[in-house]
C-alpha cells in the first residue's frame, strides 16, 4: 500500500495537506463526546447500572475511528475509483446480510452482530455507492450529459439499494442517498428537463411510501401537529421541541437538561442536538452548524477545485460527500426542531453510534486525501517548472 509524504518534515512553503479538516473533526469529536456524555447518564444508570457506559464506548468508537481513518489516508484516490465497484458489491451484500441475519431494534432490522461489533448496514452503503457514483461519471459523463440513458443507469443501482434498504425498513437513508445522487447528477452536467422529471418521479414514489405505510404516515401526521397527541404518536418531537423552547439564547448550562431525564427518547442518538440546544442554547446550535457549514463549504470547494485540476473522480466524490454531509446535518437537525418528519438519521461525527462515526470519519480522510493529492501535485509541477 503507498504511503504518504512524511508530512512531519515539510517546510511552511510546502504544505501538504488542509489542518482545518484536523481542527474541524478535533472540535466535533469533543462536542459529541461531551454531549453524548452529557445525554445518555440517565438512560445508562438505568439500562446497565453504569452511568458511563456510552460514553465509553463512545470513545472507543472515536479512537476506533481515527485508527480506521488512519489506515484509510494512505490508500490513493485511485485505488478508490480502481475498487469503487467491489466497494457496490460490499454494499449490496451487507444490506441482504443484514436482511437475512441483521438483528432488530425498534421493528427496523438493520444491523449485523459480529461478537462485542454492531454494524449498520446503511452507513457504509451510503459512502461505497457514492464512490461508485463518482467513478462511473467519470467514465460516462458525456453519456450522462447527451441521453436520458447514461443519465437513468445509475438510477437503476440506486433502486436496488433503496429497495434493499426499505425492507429494513430505512427511508431516512434513501432519502439522502437520493438528494445526494441527484445533486451529482446535476453538478455533472446532466440536462434540466431530465432532473425535474426523474426528480418528481422520486418524490412522488417518497410521497406514495409514507402514504400507504401506516407508521411513516404517522410519523408525518404527528410532525405537521406534535401537540395534538402530545402522550403519543407527538410525544418524542413535543419533547424535543420543550428542550429548544428551555436552552433560549444560551442554554441552561451543561449537564442541566430536564429533557435527557429520560423524557425524551434517542437522547443520546437521533436526538443529541435538542439535548445540547437545552444545555448551550441558540448559540451552542449556532456553533455546530457554523462547523457544519464550514465542513460542508470546504468540501464543495475542494470539488470544483479538484475539477479544475482534472482530477474529475476526485471532485466529484468530493462533491457527493459535501452534498450527503450538508442533507444528513439538515434532516437531523430540522427532525429535532420540527421542522421535517424524524428519519431517524445521526448528526455526523456528533451523534451517539459507532458504524456512523466510522463512515463520517473515513468521508473526512477522503476529503484530506484529495486536498493532499492535488497540493502534491502542484507542488510537483512547480518543482519541475523550477527545474527547466
Amino acid at each position: 500500500m503507498p504511503a504518504l509524504p512524511k508530512w512531519l518534515g515539510e517546510s511552511a512553503n510546502t504544505v501538504t495537506f488542509d489542518r482545518q479538516y484536523l481542527l474541524l473533526a478535533v472540535a466535533m469529536y469533543t462536542i459529541g463526546l461531551i454531549m453524548v456524555a452529557s445525554s445518555s447518564m440517565p438512560v445508562a444508570e438505568r439500562l446497565f447500572d453504569n452511568p458511563f457506559h456510552f460514553v465509553v464506548r463512545h470513545g472507543v468508537y472515536i479512537c476506533l475511528s481515527i485508527f480506521i481513518g488512519a489506515l484509510a489516508l494512505m490508500v490513493p484516490m485511485s485505488e478508490w475509483q480502481k475498487y469503487s465497484g467491489y466497494m457496490l458489491l460490499a454494499a449490496i451484500v451487507l444490506l441482504v446480510v443484514v436482511l437475512v441475519a441483521g438483528r432488530t431494534v425498534n421493528g427496523s432490522q438493520r444491523w449485523i452482530v459480529l461478537g462485542p461489533i454492531t454494524i449498520q448496514a446503511a452507513e457504509p452503503a451510503k459512502l461505497f455507492f457514492f464512490a461508485y457514483l463518482a467513478a462511473y461519471l467519470v467514465r460516462r459523463r458525456e453519456e450522462v450529459m447527451e441521453n436520458i440513458k447514461g443519465f437513468a443507469k445509475p438510477l437503476i443501482v440506486f433502486g436496488l439499494l433503496a429497495f434493499l434498504l426499505l425492507m429494513q425498513p430505512d427511508l431516512g437513508t434513501v432519502i439522502v442517498m437520493f438528494v445526494t445522487t441527484f445533486g451529482l447528477l446535476f453538478l455533472a452536467g446532466a440536462k434540466l428537463w431530465q432532473f425535474i422529471a426523474i426528480a418528481a418521479v422520486g418524490v412522488m414514489a417518497i410521497t406514495a411510501l409514507a402514504v400507504f405505510e401506516e407508521y411513516r404516515w404517522r410519523r408525518i401526521t404527528s410532525f405537521l401537529d406534535p401537540w395534538a397527541d402530545p402522550f403519543g404518536s407527538g410525544y418524542q418531537l413535543t419533547q424535543s421541541l420543550m428542550a429548544y423552547g428551555r436552552g433560549e439564547l444560551t442554554g441552561q448550562g451543561l449537564g442541566n437538561s430536564i429533557q435527557k431525564l429520560e423524557y425524551l427518547p434517542e437522547a443520546h442518538t437521533d436526538f443529541v442536538m435538542a439535548v445540547l440546544a437545552e444545555e448551550f442554547g441558540f448559540i451552542g446550535v449556532a456553533i455546530v452548524l457554523f462547523l457544519s457549514l464550514w465542513l460542508v463549504f470546504k468540501a464543495l470547494y475542494l470539488g470544483r477545485k479538484a475539477i479544475s485540476k482534472e482530477k474529475y473522480f476526485e471532485g466529484f466524490f468530493a462533491f457527493s460527500i459535501g452534498i450527503w454531509m450538508s442533507f444528513q446535518t439538515a434532516v437531523n437537525i430540522g427532525a429535532s426542531a420540527g421542522i421535517v418528519p424524524t428519519k431517524g438519521l445521526t448528526m455526523p461525527l456528533i451523534s451517539y453510534g459507532g458504524s456512523s462515526m466510522i463512515i463520517m470519519t473515513l468521508a473526512f480522510v477522503v476529503l484530506i486525501r484529495i486536498d493532499h493529492e492535488i497540493r502534491l501535485q502542484s507542488i510537483q509541477a512547480t518543482s519541475k517548472g523550477g527545474r527547466k
